[in-house]
């Protein structure tokens, strides 16, 4: 269950994680993973002052998310308003909304705790459902709109020459990160969500300039993250969210060195050929 949550999740990550690096909006992420514990605070609170069974900080998070990512594309939009105020503005509202409603809640937060640091062992089938049915939203959603994202990613205004709605596809494009954002809370949790849905792109951006190609390397990454992660902390007896972060991590880090070092051995050659005196 824990295997088919993370692989679920991987793919939207992927996806999503490629067009957000691309498009250099990665914190933005950072402040729907952060803003959704308002959400998951009023859902808990909800659920157990008016005995409404049905909800869960799943859904929350999901209301959460799509709300904040549409507030900063209107803000950014209609008041042109630096993103990055725009970002600090949601993240720390969101934050402050969840903690005055788990505040009043009765009762201990765990569901709370597994949703912030993950847990990836409690998925539920119903869960895994909505994980993949998720999924595939944002396939069908990359796979016809692919093109007029990667005009919006790499030059706005070019696309607005071209006569392309941005605007909506910007908006529409936050939604989707929105939603890749509560796929990963389901994983890693959300205060380390920016690592696997950055992380894996950025990798895989190293090692090819086409997008499709990043994305396809990026899921990849992501589930072999996941495999890694839920196996290095069944053997050490690790929080599972935290090992799959951390082993993100340390793969971005070998990549970076190795790079630098492949730098500097074609520099080194080059200034070595007689050719390039």
């Amino acid at each position: 269950m824990a295997l088919l949550a993370g692989f679920a999740a991987s793919i939207t990550s992927g996806i999503i994680g490629s067009y957000i690096v691309v498009k250099r909006i990665v914190f933005i992420s950072g402040s729907i993973a952060h803003s959704v514990l308002g959400g998951m605070g009023l859902a808990i609170y909800l659920k157990r002052s008016y005995d409404l069974t049905f909800l869960t900080p799943l859904h929350g998070a999901l209301f959460a998310a799509l709300l904040s990512s549409f507030l900063i594309g209107w803000i950014h939009v209609k008041y042109r308003e630096r993103e990055d105020t725009v970002i600090a503005a949601i993240w720390s509202t969101g934050m402050a909304i969840g903690v005055i409603f788990l505040s009043l809640t009765p009762g201990y937060n765990v569901e709370l705790s597994n949703f912030l640091f993950g847990n990836i062992l409690w998925v539920t089938q119903t869960d895994l459902m909505v994980l993949f049915g998720l999924d595939c939203i944002v396939i069908l959603a990359a796979l016809i709109l692919h093109r007029r994202f990667v005009a919006v990613c790499f030059d706005e205004t070019q696309a607005y020459l071209q006569g392309l709605p941005v605007q909506n596809l910007y908006f529409f494009l936050l939604a989707l990160v929105a939603i890749s954002v509560v796929l990963l809370i389901q994983v890693v949790g959300s205060i380390l969500v920016i690592a696997m849905l950055a992380i894996p792109a950025a990798i895989a951006s190293m090692f090819t300039a086409r997008l499709s190609y990043v994305m396809f390397l990026a899921v990849a990454l992501d589930c072999l993250f996941v495999l890694l992660g839920i196996g290095t902390s069944y053997e050490l007896n690790w929080p599972p969210g935290a090992t799959i972060a951390l082993i993100a991590a340390l793969f971005y880090l070998g990549s970076l060195l190795k790079g630098n070092v492949l730098k500097k051995l074609s520099l080194k050659e080059r200034r070595s050929d007689p050719r390039t005196l």
